[in-house]
């Protein structure tokens, strides 16, 4: 558990430490040498997730008095990914924050990471295995739960679909599992249709509109990524005749996962009913947090944090921080706690 005592402390000791452990000036995003510098890796910018995920790093390390070299973009390659994470490695970074594409090809750079003694945060996607100091991400099965239980709630009976991530990602895996065992426990007169659609938006739209041709009577979706998915679904259900907004007695429940700004408005409009908040600036600060708390040889323990989560032990032995994650409706969709509403 971390008391706010401890989360005290914490801040000056670690604030102390970097300022020992790093040669270059804090904040500082780039310049000569690496020594003490923190390598950033991306996993793809064709999202506005990650966009945002991305545009709050440079804040997020000033904040922190983390000096990072500029992140490096795997661009949906996961044999990209770990040809960068040796770059990075190669360059002398002291620590790296990751965000896995593939839960098991990340380990090849895990390993090389271990091998060289440099502490690795995994941001959004936890690896199936090796040495990572935390996993910073949400609960997942709670995105695939929320959206269950929300469109059940709404369809009752009749056909939906879920549109999935890549089920070689761990969270993929987990909205998959959790949306369609939620369904069959609760809804069992749901009949749940899919989409695998491995985060590619050009996928999810062609194989929407092909699933749509054979069930027009689809009465609600489940997007497991509205930063990818959003545009091609609204799109291809425009295309159908099949967009129609809430509150008419043809409207498809839609439910999302991300909470981007075009989500957010999309629920205003009526286009979509909800989404999963995703904590993108979070992501950015709680990902450098715990890669500066390595550096300065700090431990965490599972329980309850000072920042509104809690850290919990995996199967695979890893910590991970789960942050909240909250569901964004009509009736919040303006509350400004929501990183969506504050992206300029």
């Amino acid at each position: 558990m971390i008391s706010k005592r401890f989360a005290a402390a914490t801040a000056v000791a670690l604030a102390a430490a970097l300022v020992t452990a790093c040669s270059s000036t804090a904040g500082n995003t780039g310049g000569g040498g690496t020594e003490g510098k923190v390598g950033i890796d991306l996993p793809l910018l064709t999202s506005p997730f990650w966009q945002a995920y991305n545009n709050n790093i440079p804040k997020k390390a000033s904040e922190l008095g983390v000096t990072t070299l500029p992140p490096v973009n795997s661009n949906s390659d996961a044999a990209q990914q770990i040809t960068d994470i040796n770059t990075l490695l190669s360059q002398g970074v002291a620590g790296l924050v990751v965000s896995p594409l593939d839960s098991a090809a990340i380990v090849a750079g895990l390993k090389q990471a271990e091998r060289k003694k440099v502490p690795v945060v995994a941001v959004d996607v936890a690896p199936d295995k090796g040495n990572v100091y935390m996993v910073v991400r949400a609960n997942n099965e709670a995105y695939g739960q929320q959206a269950c239980r929300y469109i059940g709630k709404k369809v009752k009976k009749g056909k939906v679909v879920q549109i999935m991530g890549d089920l070689a990602s761990v969270n993929g895996r987990e909205r998959t599992q959790a949306f369609k065992d939620c369904m069959a426990k609760n809804y069992p007169a749901v009949k749940v249709l899919e989409v695998p659609a491995a985060w590619q938006a050009e996928t999810a739209a062609s194989k929407l509109d092909s699933l749509l041709t054979a069930n027009p009577d689809v009465k609600g979706i489940y997007m497991q990524a509205g930063g990818v998915y959003l545009s091609p679904t609204l799109q291809t259900l425009k295309s159908k005749h099949l967009l129609f907004p809430a509150g008419h007695k043809r409207h498809i429940v839609v439910v999302s996962n991300d909470g981007i700004p075009q989500e957010l408005n999309a629920i205003r409009q009526g286009d979509i009913d909800a989404t999963v908040s995703q904590p993108a600036d979070a992501y950015a600060y709680y990902g450098l947090y715990y890669i500066k708390a390595a550096l300065a040889g700090k431990k965490f323990q599972p329980g309850p944090t000072d920042h509104n989560s809690e850290i919990v032990k995996l199967d695979n032995g890893m910590l991970e921080d789960q942050l909240p994650a909250p569901l964004v409706t009509k009736a919040n969709v303006n509350d400004q706690k929501f990183w969506g509403n504050s992206t300029s």
